[in-house]
């Protein structure tokens, strides 16, 4: 499968006006897979039955979702790994730093070997 890019300009972040401005790639995407039609191709791969996968990945969510909020990383074996990343803002000692000091948390995706080795062999075509 191809990945699809255009070309798109942006300016340099945090400057007035944009600064310098330079052109980079950038992937279009080709549809989504959603819940439900992951629920089928699963299902045609196997002999578990659509009620049950559903089943499972939602109750998976979950218990990922508490794992995450106690600070766990979850690994899903082939899959790769998720875990809790935060920012916050730069403060002037070290004694400073405390809650209110933090702007937002996110999730971090880190693939495993197999989704790495996908990704080194994509191939990719320029779309005007």
């Amino acid at each position: 499968m191809t990945i699809k890019y255009k070309v798109i300009e942006r300016g340099q972040p945090g400057v007035v006006g944009g600064g310098e401005k330079k052109f980079y790639a950038n992937t279009i995407s080709n549809g989504e897979l959603t819940l439900e039609k992951l629920t089928k191709r699963i299902a045609q791969n196997s002999t578990v039955g659509g009620a049950d996968i559903r089943a499972v990945l939602y109750a998976m969510v979950e218990v990922m979702q508490d794992a995450l909020d106690e600070g766990s990383i979850v690994r899903l074996g082939d899959l790769g790994s998720l875990r809790v990343s935060i920012s916050s803002n730069g403060e002037t000692s070290k004694d400073e730093v405390n809650t209110q000091s933090i702007k937002n948390a996110k999730t971090i995706f880190t693939p495993g070997k197999e989704l790495k080795k996908m990704l080194k062999n994509l191939e990719y075509e320029k779309v005007e």
